[in-house]
């Protein structure tokens, strides 16, 4: 199946266009998990055990486990293997080069981990987003008008009468269907979202930053105009707020269960 008809497929079963982002923290996990790389884990286990039924994507934040070498790496795989096998995954590696080296990125993301899709940056221009492409059957999300407050450094500037996000929208949207590419908009950006729905109509959006960068998703919704489209949430989700300290793993699955949830129900089709 190809990665597009996968995604469509992982929305309509889930009803929602929900996707819980895998950024695991051990500094901020719960006490109940342990502090090293088995914690992280065992912590993965529970998340996506608890919200499996509920998300449409899980979109894995590669630096979170790269930063412990071999084994970060190790629990990359594993976490992706926990994952339901009809639901979208989202290797969030924002990977960007030329020629053989992207090549060599897609491989492992595509091959090793076997991901579904990757995010990618686009500042070194379209031959550095072709190697991702070479499998028609797999999907990249280019990196456009991102949720940070830096998007504003480089991602405005004005170009020929565009911000250079449009350029990057267009010009990629010009070489490439949207059964191949989608593109990362921040939630933080409503009014520019919804510019940018006008002008790719029938293309996916990744659309990151609801929770704690304080995209409203009410406003998303709206700008987005019923667009195909999955919605990160990651530490809202990953971290509810607790009312005690020394938690215990059913409790703290039932607060994420009910922090998803509440997600879910705001983002359901």
């Amino acid at each position: 199946m190809k990665s597009f008809d996968k995604l469509k497929e992982s929305i309509k079963k889930a009803d929602s266009m929900l996707c819980v982002g895998l950024d695991s923290d051990i500094n901020k996990i719960p006490s109940c998990f342990k502090k090293d790389v088995n914690g992280l884990f065992d912590f993965n286990k529970c998340i996506i055990e608890t919200t499996k039924d509920v998300a449409a994507a899980y979109k894995i934040n590669f630096a979170f486990y790269e930063q412990y070498g071999t084994e970060g790496f190790d629990l990359l795989k594993k976490t992706f293997d926990l994952i339901p096998k009809n639901t979208f995954t989202i290797a969030d590696a924002k990977r960007g080069d030329i020629g053989n080296t992207s090549a060599a990125y897609a491989k492992a993301v595509f091959e090793y981990f076997n991901a579904d899709s990757i995010t990618v940056n686009p500042y070194m221009g379209i031959d550095s987003i072709e190697p991702f492409l070479k499998d028609l059957n797999k999907f990249v999300f280019i990196l456009a008008l991102t949720s940070n407050p830096g998007s504003n450094d480089f991602q405005r500037i004005v170009a020929d009468k565009k911000p250079v996000y449009q350029h990057v929208i267009e010009k990629a949207a010009d070489k490439y269907s949207e059964e191949n590419i989608g593109f990362v908009v921040g939630a933080t950006h409503p009014g520019e979202l919804a510019q940018i729905r006008k002008i790719i109509p029938n293309y996916t959006f990744l659309i990151p930053g609801i929770g704690a960068q304080g995209g409203n998703i009410k406003e998303v919704l709206k700008a987005n105009n019923n667009g195909l489209a999955v919605i990160n949430v990651s530490r809202a989700v990953l971290y509810p707020e607790l009312k005690e300290n020394n938690i215990d793993e059913l409790a703290f699955a039932e607060a994420v269960r009910q922090k998803a949830c509440m997600f879910y129900n705001d983002m359901k089709l």
